[in-house]
């Protein structure tokens, strides 16, 4: 895929403001620890995640998004009349009905004429956003499309300790299912995209192309009971096999990666920045080496965000702008995996 008429006009984000370290999730699962002669430290040194971040109890991710999306409004300096369609795209979720997108425009003040809706991909989810609303925009289906999503960890975490600490058949070797929960962050990001003109002024970052890969025979390496809400209090579990999700990700990773560069004509050369969806050291590693990837050129989020979900690739991106390694006339390349197993990779003229 390619496109000739779409800008990122913005980038912006809303950091939660508690913290959690993982020094003290380890505090919590002492017992744990403790009957299972676990390390002390184990959890920051196997994923390089030092904390991460929640929101206050009973914070919607609905009021996380629309945060996000009144900040990038705000920064572009964009006519909330002027979006032409509202596109939610995390994890978490108000409810199961209505479309948490729906919560979004209203908070926002939209257009009525703005559709708004649902997109769920996983941590794939503001990728699969972006492909979608660069599509309306190329078909002249609107002008300017929002995406929001808001992640939130907290009930995940919470269960997953809980769970952890009541299981008395837990031993070495079944725990690990449960860890990948214990790295999971919560944030908030909103992208605008906006009509490039044909005379190439959008005022933006030009949103070149990318390429999408689908390994779907890989759907049960990363299970949750998302049919529960994603409010407090509800149990809400997953059940990821880390090794081999992180295993099949990194190799469809690869395989993207090759039709990316075919499609677009980039390569690791003409690239400055990468920005990815952040999951820990492991992974970082890996995908970098098997794709051939420079890591001087990665901007790591992971260990003060953790794993934020959908809202990892564009935070990332918009904290490497602030902190100067992504730079105007540089190339971007956005690389996202998400369970499922699905890969995006978009391509950024910044």
């Amino acid at each position: 895929m390619l496109y000739q008429h779409v800008d990122i006009q913005g980038i912006a984000y809303e950091t939660p403001p508690e913290v959690i370290t993982s020094a003290e999730i380890e505090e919590r699962l002492a017992p744990v620890y403790r009957r299972l002669k676990l390390p002390e430290g184990r959890l920051e040194l196997m994923t390089g995640i030092r904390e991460r971040r929640l929101w206050p109890r009973g914070f919607m991710p609905s009021a996380a998004a629309a945060a996000a999306g009144a900040n990038v409004l705000a920064q572009t300096g964009t006519d909330r009349a002027k979006i032409g369609a509202l596109i939610n795209c995390s994890v978490s979720r108000d409810c199961l009905e209505p479309a948490t997108a729906t919560i979004v425009h209203a908070a926002l003040g939209l257009s009525p004429s703005a559709p708004a809706f649902d997109i769920s991909n996983a941590c794939l989810g503001i990728l699969t956003g972006m492909i979608t609303g660069a599509n309306m925009i190329e078909l002249g289906q609107a002008d300017k499309v929002l995406l929001v999503s808001g992640e939130n960890s907290r009930s995940l975490l919470e269960s997953t300790i809980q769970a952890m600490l009541e299981d008395p058949g837990l031993t070495r070797q079944n725990v690990k299912p449960y860890f990948a929960s214990l790295t999971i962050g919560s944030g908030a990001v909103a992208v605008l995209l906006s009509r490039r003109s044909d005379s190439g002024d959008g005022g933006g970052h030009r949103l070149c192309g990318g390429a999408s890969l689908s390994v779907t025979e890989y759907n049960g390496l990363c299970r949750g009971n998302a049919d529960k809400s994603m409010a407090d209090g509800q149990d809400v579990l997953m059940n990821t096999d880390s090794e081999e999700l992180l295993r099949r990700g990194v190799e469809a990773a690869g395989r993207t990666w090759a039709l990316f560069s075919a499609e677009t004509g980039w390569g690791d050369a003409s690239i400055g920045c990468y920005c990815t969806h952040q999951v820990g050291a492991a992974h970082r590693r890996l995908l970098f080496e098997t794709l051939g990837l420079d890591p001087a050129k990665d901007v790591p989020t992971v260990e003060c965000w953790g794993n934020t979900g959908s809202v990892s690739c564009p935070l990332t991106a918009a904290l490497a702008a602030e902190r100067g390694a992504l730079r105007h006339g540089m190339r971007l390349g956005m690389l996202g995996i998400g369970s499922g197993i699905n890969c995006t990779i978009l391509g950024v003229e910044w």
